[in-house]
């Protein structure tokens, strides 16, 4: 097996280029490489409505750097472009949270771009130290499986749960990693596959519905995944999918990891009940790449999160700390003790 460095991590999904935002567009992938140049915030909203960016901690960045375009181009409409940003995505809190830390920096461009760049390095540097503290949860010769895209294109580099699974990797802990197809989108198949090959990380692809049986096998020990928001008792709310995995994980002895940046935990969220869960349109269900697959006249429901109770999760991990068997206590005592 080739094993990854720690250090190893050549892919950037958000480029600020100064004048404008530069977005390895995620929907062309892997097919093709090519970038999306943003040059007001409208066109970053755009951009992270339309999926040319995803995940929730490279949205926020790039809603961040939205701001910076609003101030360097018309700043007398600043408020109105956080707005818009922040309609761009309903679901990831991050969007949110940077959005606000923003709003926290003033008007004048130069220092909103400061504190966009912060934003990107400290999402960077928590990355890597979720890396180090999630690997740590894993015995040897552990077989992973995850979901969805975590990684280095789903943040400012190296990723959450992808995070673990190169630093499980690097430390040897890793042996086997099978990545799900996460339907409708392929984020798995596209992206997740094209980020460990290109890693030197070999990964098994497998379809969704699969999952189940795969546990059954005994080849995996751990699902290992991203989080969109955590609510204050710990529930979760990630990519549709992910709550099935959950179950079936634990009806099959199989434990189950949650890795996400502190700023995805929103304390104002009681539980899972009071996330709102973004409707995407029917089509995204009814064909793929513009190629209708379904016969006319079919309808489609198409949530792109569900929620996983705590119950269901062994060990949340966020840069400040690990919160095993999470609940609302716990939960609090991990905001308590890093505030």
């Amino acid at each position: 097996m080739n094993i990854a460095t720690p250090n190893h991590d050549s892919i950037r999904a958000v480029l600020w280029q100064g004048d404008h935002l530069r977005l390895l567009d995620q929907r062309r992938l892997p097919v093709e490489e090519t970038y999306v140049d943003c040059r007001s915030a409208e066109e970053v909203a755009s951009a992270i409505r339309d999926l040319v960016v995803r995940g929730a901690p490279a949205i926020g960045i790039a809603a961040a750097w939205g701001v910076v375009l609003a101030a360097q181009n018309e700043p007398e409409r600043l408020e109105a472009a956080s707005a818009h940003l922040r309609a761009a995505r309903p679901t990831a809190v991050n969007l949110m949270w940077a959005l606000d830390r923003m709003a926290g920096a003033g008007t004048d461009a130069q220092a909103l771009a400061r504190e966009a760049q912060a934003i990107q390095d400290e999402d960077l540097a928590a990355n890597r130290r979720m890396g180090e503290l999630g690997a740590a949860l894993l015995d040897a010769d552990a077989g992973v499986l995850t979901h969805c895209n975590t990684g280095s294109l789903a943040t400012a580099g190296y990723g959450t749960a992808l995070g673990v699974i190169r630093a499980g990797v690097s430390s040897g802990r890793i042996s086997r990693v099978y990545a799900g197809e996460t339907r409708p989108w392929l984020q798995g198949a596209r992206l997740t596959m094209w980020e460990l090959l290109r890693d030197g990380i070999p990964a098994t692809l497998i379809a969704d519905s699969a999952a189940a049986h795969l546990m059954k096998s005994g080849a995996v020990q751990w699902v290992v995944v991203g989080a969109d928001r955590i609510a204050a008792n710990g529930d979760t709310a990630n990519k549709i999918g992910t709550y099935q995995l959950a179950i079936s994980a634990r009806h099959h002895g199989v434990r189950f990891m949650v890795v996400a940046p502190f700023s995805t935990v929103d304390m104002a969220t009681a539980g899972g009940a009071d996330i709102e869960i973004e409707l995407r349109a029917p089509d995204e269900l009814l064909g793929y790449a513009g190629q209708r697959t379904v016969v006319a006249g079919a309808q489609a429901w198409n949530p792109v999160f569900d929620v996983t109770p705590a119950g269901l999760i062994d060990a949340i991990v966020t840069e400040r700390g690990v919160v095993e068997r999470p609940d609302a206590q716990r939960m609090a005592e991990l905001f308590r003790r890093t505030r």
